[in-house]
């Protein structure tokens, strides 16, 4: 007998890596490639501790495992219905024993977590100000568009109070929340350290940035060659696709 995991309103789609899936609601939010391009932007060493603020349905938190040998693997929340996705698809995926889903609110993280205890922290927050553009009336795409349960500042500051001196923050924003983010950042002993800008196609601005910081790092900003998603065909650049295939996110030394 082969074992449910979905719900009737749910879908079970196939990570295309190493066998991986996951579970989605096609009426509520689904993850997008901002999801995947962080999960391949960040670098997890052996053994390490990582935390995903704001997890939604776990695609984060369920990539890296498979693309790291990280010791344990936290995500967290705040919506009920989605938290409990996420907990099925890490149970679906075999991954119980390294990732769990902890359903709250990640300005209260350290009721769950430790101060101070985690090597790499991971965000893809709501990318729109409140009252800013206008509000899906879908609630669980809204929470996941707008900064309804959190702000940058809330976002940063959590990762700030979770990593040990020297761990490393890994966010994906929009650029023209920039200015934003940078001085979030720097508010929290964050130290701005890699910037990657994406762009739909090669001569389009950036939509996406992906940025790298570190807790009381040295001031040292760096900026990689921009990338872009789409070939003029539509298909994905050969730079895309290479992310979108590599197995290891682990550094070399």
């Amino acid at each position: 007998m082969v074992e449910t995991w979905n719900k009737e309103s749910e879908r079970v789609d196939d990570l295309q890596m190493k066998g991986l899936k996951i579970i989605q609601n096609p009426n509520g939010f689904c993850f997008g490639i901002d999801a995947v391009l962080l999960s391949n932007f960040c670098e997890v060493k052996k053994g390490e501790t990582v935390v995903d603020l704001g997890t939604g349905t776990g695609i984060i938190p369920i990539l890296i495992a498979g693309k790291s040998r990280a010791e344990r693997i936290t995500g967290i929340e705040i919506q009920d219905q989605v938290a409990d996705m996420a907990r099925r698809s890490v149970m679906m995926n075999g991954l119980s024993e390294r990732v769990e889903i902890i359903n709250g609110d990640l300005k209260n993280a350290t009721d769950y977590i430790a101060l101070s205890s985690a090597d790499v922290v991971t965000a893809n927050p709501p990318y729109m100000a409140a009252g800013r553009g206008i509000q899906n009336g879908n609630a669980a795409k809204a929470v996941s568009r707008h900064e309804i349960k959190c702000t940058i500042d809330q976002v940063v500051g959590t990762a700030a109070k979770l990593l040990r001196p020297g761990g490393r923050f890994y966010m994906v924003h929009r650029p023209h929340r920039l200015v934003d983010v940078i001085c979030a950042l720097r508010e929290k002993r964050l130290e701005p350290k890699r910037i990657l800008f994406i762009q739909p196609y090669k001569d389009k601005k950036p939509n996406l940035m992906l940025i790298k910081s570190v807790r009381d790092g040295k001031p040292e900003l760096v900026f990689d060659v921009p990338m872009a998603v789409y070939r003029e065909d539509g298909s994905f650049t050969p730079e895309l696709s290479e992310w979108y295939e590599q197995e290891s996110i682990e550094p070399i030394l």
